[in-house]
């Protein structure tokens, strides 16, 4: 009995030392970067009650955790400069090492804030080779959702400096902004990467400033409802399960037809670039396969090759000589799949795509490259293509449940990646966003000014730069007047210019017609640039064009 007695006790006292010990935010770690000039948060939790000790830049801060076991320090205004050490002391010592005082940049937006270097490696290869600024660094937000309220923390994430090897992982829209600014000034950049593909403007606002907007209101209480929101998304994966799909015969027939030894027959020509329903194949949404023997010289193999194909629309695996070399599930980055050493072979080689498309234009997206290389060697793989379709998918009768996309819904991206970054003292904000909301134009003039003033609301910093990017130019040339609603929308964002302390980086001559992620990020990057050298650090400049009156 004693003998209970004793391990329960003594468990009851390890239980209180491992509460006790003081825990940081996961932004508050080695190698980050803090905003010069200006009050410094740090904070973190421990016991109710626990003394905190902060030793910083030859200085120590004490303080104690309220009843709610957090506690927030503030640290007088610094120059830029570093490497320092951080010692932060409770019941446990943490010790933070090769801390950095510079300026700190919350990057948020949807896909093209998100496009990292990797993807436009091609064009940028020499920026990535090149790449070696220990004082620009990154904090990549890892994706999470939350419907129910905010976060205090993340569950992952380090500080990156720009490197060769992580650049590629650094936002490009981002990078060139941060490296424009460091060549200038030579003081360290920090950059706060909290941007998701796809998600509309409401994803990134607080459930408070919601509230004058009633419809996306209602849609945040009701999505509160975890019953309700799984519900919807079970009916809507059994519905989509119920609808037949035919077996692919490509994959089915005795040999697939991506198999050397498969002999095509009934095949039909057609042209590569280009959509099937532009080339005579009506309204076909499934499988179709495409088919090319292609000649290759001595000379390109035994070495490594690359394989551009463009886009596709929607997805696709590639196969050279029966062995699958790439696959890309959706239609929006570019094609770029490495080939093995050892895979081509002097004379025929059997390419073979197979696409699949989910609804509209199917096939290959024109105005892109389509090139075997290696080295300076390079053969065009545009041209005739043989092709045979796989499987149709027939018609769906009747409506389909819709689910629920959770991170397209209002606050659900706010409260899980934003709200447990606040407390963290920045400089400003970049935002590259509007794709998703471009149908909605009237309404989105509404909600980026109300965004704008909650997120300055929330870091209580006052009215921190807001520098903000215009959509580009996107989509087939039209000559003759008409509706757009990609122009109702840059409208739309010109009038944010109306909130004070903001920048708007114009992008119209920087898109590409079939291309929702243009590949010219340095210019977009370099121009919110130039809009921080007048609002941020005050130099007079002239970072904007004329503006219609």
């Amino acid at each position: 009995m004693k003998k209970i007695i004793l391990l329960l006790i003594t468990g009851i006292v390890l239980l209180h030392c491992v509460h006790a010990q003081v825990k940081l935010p996961r932004l508050i770690r080695d190698s980050m970067i803090l905003q010069r000039d200006t009050r410094l948060n740090i904070w973190g939790w421990a016991s109710n009650g626990e003394k905190i000790s902060v030793r910083f830049n030859n200085k120590t801060y004490k303080t104690t955790t309220g009843t709610d076991g957090k506690w927030l320090l503030q640290l007088p205004p610094m120059k830029a400069g570093g490497p320092y050490t951080m010692d932060i002391s409770s019941s446990n010592k943490i010790v933070l090492k090769d801390i950095l005082v510079g300026d700190v940049w919350i990057c948020s937006g949807q896909s093209n804030m998100v496009h990292q270097m990797k993807l436009h490696n091609v064009r940028y290869a020499d920026d990535v080779a090149k790449a070696n600024y220990p004082q620009i660094r990154q904090f990549w937000v890892p994706p999470l959702t939350d419907l129910q309220g905010p976060h205090d923390d993340l569950p992952a994430g380090n500080w990156k400096w720009a490197n060769s090897t992580d650049v590629l992982e650094f936002s490009a829209v981002a990078y060139f902004f941060a490296r424009s600014i460091y060549e200038k000034y030579h003081v360290p950049i920090g950059l706060i990467n909290a941007s998701v593909g796809g998600p509309p403007i409401e994803a990134w606002m607080s459930e408070e400033s919601l509230k004058e907007f009633p419809a996306i209101a209602a849609t945040v209480v009701k999505n509160k409802d975890t019953a309700y929101v799984n519900s919807l998304n079970r009916k809507a994966a059994a519905s989509a399960a119920n609808i037949l799909k035919p077996e692919d015969k490509g994959m089915t027939e005795t040999s697939p037809w991506y198999d050397p030894a498969y002999l095509p027959k009934g095949w039909h020509t057609i042209h590569v670039p280009g959509y099937w329903e532009d080339q005579g194949v009506k309204d076909l949404d499934g499988i179709v396969w495409y088919r090319k023997e292609v000649d290759v010289p001595a000379s390109m193999t035994g070495v490594p090759a690359r394989v551009f194909l463009g886009r596709i629309v929607d997805a696709d695996v590639l196969y050279i000589n029966g062995k699958q070399v790439g696959n890309t599930t959706y239609m929006y980055p570019q094609r770029r799949y490495a080939v093995p050493a050892d895979l081509l072979k002097a004379g025929k080689n059997i390419f073979v795509v197979r696409v699949t498309n989910n609804g509209g234009k199917g096939g290959f997206v024109p105005d892109k490259p389509y090139c075997l290389f290696t080295g300076k060697d390079t053969i065009d793989l545009k041209g005739d293509w043989q092709y045979k379709v796989g499987y149709v998918s027939a018609p769906q009768r009747g409506p389909g449940t819709a689910g629920i996309n959770i991170q397209n819904q209002p606050t659900a991206l706010y409260n899980a990646m934003l709200a447990p970054v606040i407390n963290y003292t920045v400089k400003g904000f970049l935002w590259y966003q509007g794709e998703s909301n471009t149908g909605r134009s009237l309404e989105y003039k509404k909600l980026q000014p109300v965004m704008v003033a909650d997120w300055r609301s929330k870091w209580k910093q006052g009215e921190l730069p807001f520098l903000y990017v215009q959509l580009p130019n996107f989509m087939d040339a039209n000559y003759l007047p008409s509706e757009s609603q990609w122009a109702d929308f840059r409208e739309a964002q010109s009038s944010c210019l109306s909130v004070p302390n903001s920048a708007m980086a114009v992008t119209i001559d920087l898109g590409e017609w079939n291309d929702l992620h243009p590949d010219r990020k340095k210019e977009v990057g370099e121009r919110l640039a130039l809009a921080a050298l007048k609002l941020a650090y005050g130099e007079n400049v002239v970072y904007s064009g004329p503006l219609y009156k």
